[in-house]
């Protein structure tokens, strides 16, 4: 661990003895909802799942204290890592892994909800029975925000992550994600995250499609809420970083990316003359809250893909 983070220990977290972490990056956001949520398992855990934070370059000292007194008062075994500037989610990743303890690794984003009480049970249950090299437990939106103005993403995330587990399992490696996913340790040391994704999007599922090739990935039934669902103007600045680590994926696994819908309408929108303003027209009618929802949210598919363009 680099000497410029700032490292900070719950009383907790010197006799436990995990057998699994959970994994928490975050960046401006305050994970404290997550915490109580986990917080409540930590009498029947007795020390067998930690915590480990990290806060990716916040700067927010008010933040970092208020985190730091919650979690002097947690039972759950607590680290909070602070460093003072953004490395990215697959350093971030790869760092909070490091300074882990767990045999297991739950990679489990902020803006993550459990959706049952044993949540954390349930991990460590199968940890202790099965000791899968990787695992996935399913997204939903049982708890996530209902405004309008997440509409369009609500749509999306419905439609392309919240796959029900039955479905998950016909292509495993297809329906990874880093905001409710189990490692066992061996399988992160023999394939970490690619430093070279930078900003946004794609790095764990580059990361699957390695895996895949060398351990099994199975799909479970205990999913959490993702919670943090943004607007349009947002999601689209998020598909604008996105793009040039699709591109990294789509060089490296080119035939796995090759049968991707996001793949195919990339490339047949690079034919197109005009492209920029294409992508300015599609931005718009995504943006667009007179239209339809499926209107807008088909619209702002086509804006990544034209995004995406440029980038295979």
């Amino acid at each position: 661990m680099s000497a410029r983070a700032d490292i900070h220990d719950n009383a907790a977290r010197a006799g436990a003895r995990p057998v699994l972490s959970v994994l928490t990056p975050f960046l401006r956001d305050d994970p404290t909802d997550l915490l109580a949520a986990l917080e409540m398992e930590a009498p029947a855990l007795a020390g067998a799942v930690e915590i480990v934070l990290l806060d990716d370059g916040t700067a927010d000292a008010a933040l970092t204290g208020r985190l730091k007194a919650r979690i002097d008062a947690m039972r759950l075994p607590v680290r909070l890592v602070t460093l003072p500037a953004n490395e990215g989610r697959a350093i971030g990743r790869n760092r909070l892994a490091a300074t882990a303890r767990g045999g297991s690794l739950l990679f489990l984003d902020s803006d993550m909800r459990p959706d049952h009480a044993d949540f954390l049970r349930d991990w460590a249950a199968l940890v202790a029975g099965d000791n899968p090299a990787v695992a996935f437990g399913g997204f939903s939106l049982l708890q996530a925000p209902t405004d309008a103005r997440f509409a369009v993403h609500r749509a999306m995330a419905a439609k392309s992550e919240c796959v029900p587990c039955a479905e998950r399992v016909k292509q495993p490696e297809k329906y990874v994600y880093t905001s409710n996913l189990l490692v066992r340790r061996d399988v992160f040391e023999s394939e970490a995250f690619d430093p070279g994704f930078t900003g946004w999007g794609w790095e764990d599922v580059e990361w699957a499609m390695r895996v895949s090739r060398r351990f099994e990935v199975v799909h479970i039934d205990n999913p959490a809420t993702h919670m943090g669902l943004d607007t349009v103007a947002a999601l689209a600045g998020k598909y604008e970083q996105s793009a040039p680590n699709f591109g990294r994926m789509a060089q490296r696994h080119p035939e796995v990316v090759a049968t991707y819908p996001s793949y195919r309408a990339a490339r047949l929108l690079k034919r197109l003359p005009g492209l920029p303003m294409l992508r300015r027209f599609l931005r718009r009618g995504a943006e667009a809250d007179w239209l339809p929802v499926p209107t807008r949210a088909f619209s702002l598919r086509l804006y990544r893909a034209a995004l995406y363009a440029e980038a295979v």
